[in-house]
């Protein structure tokens, strides 16, 4: 019955988070602040109140509409609110100790809020990153790797990486991609970083040439990227031991 209470309390701190994220990542890029003014319908302007602002729940109960106006609320509020929680609760379940929760913890915060971002305005704002930074590098002093020149490590994999293809492919890949990828290697270091890069560029490679082929992208159509760096890097946050164990099984 604690275990069940514990789960519930990870999951709802997810959803809750989650919907602070979607404040910060639609707000920063804009320039205003998360704090004022307070909540509100993008439409009629209402200030909401705490019938419409419970997580997921809300958006159910509402019917996915302002309860005032009725003009719809973006699908994207309650899917971020629910894939936090969702993926809070998975980090808790999957982890073996303190450091794996929190380092879970603090990869899918960051990347919720940048899908946010780069969902709506195609953009990573260097505010965001520059927060999370200092916080991966506390995080790596408190939480040392093994070896410990791990964490750096990745930071400069990724970021040397992304650069190289940046400049090879003249812009194919955006500078905020580039740093977004060489933070998250200072937290998870440079296996997982460099498998979640390639899983990131297997996705939107394949979604990019179906896309096309069923005409629902145009050639050179700018496409953001940041959902298919998600998936990339929360599939070898989750798997990636099991992916590397499983390639060498399919070698040798």
């Amino acid at each position: 019955m604690m275990n069940i209470s514990i789960y519930m309390y990870i999951f709802f701190l997810g959803l809750v988070l989650g919907s602070f994220y979607n404040v910060v990542g639609l707000r920063i890029p804009a320039g205003n602040s998360i704090i004022t003014p307070p909540s509100h319908c993008p439409s009629c302007e209402r200030r909401l109140t705490i019938l419409d602002l419970v997580p997921v729940f809300s958006y159910i109960y509402l019917g996915g509409k302002c309860r005032t106006c009725h003009s719809k609320i973006p699908m994207i509020y309650p899917a971020i609110e629910a894939a936090t929680g969702v993926l809070f609760l998975s980090s808790f379940l999957s982890a073996t100790s303190i450091e794996e929760i929190l380092c879970g913890f603090l990869l899918v915060s960051l990347l919720m809020i940048v899908l946010v971002s780069d969902l709506e305005y195609m953009l990573i704002p260097d505010k965001i990153l520059l927060f999370f930074f200092p916080l991966f590098i506390a995080f790596r002093i408190i939480f040392p790797p093994d070896p410990w020149w791990d964490a750096p490590a990745g930071f400069t994999a990724g970021f040397v990486l992304l650069t190289l293809i940046s400049l090879i492919s003249r812009g194919g890949m955006g500078g905020g991609d580039v740093k977004l990828i060489a933070v998250i290697g200072l937290l998870l270091g440079v296996k997982p970083v460099i498998i979640g890069f390639f899983l990131s560029t297997f996705f939107g490679a394949m979604i990019g040439i179906c896309g096309q082929l069923l005409c629902l992208i145009k050639h050179r159509q700018p496409v953001p990227f940041v959902p298919f760096i998600v998936l990339g890097m929360l599939i070898s946050f989750f798997f990636g031991d099991q992916l590397i164990a499983f390639y060498i099984d399919l070698i040798f």
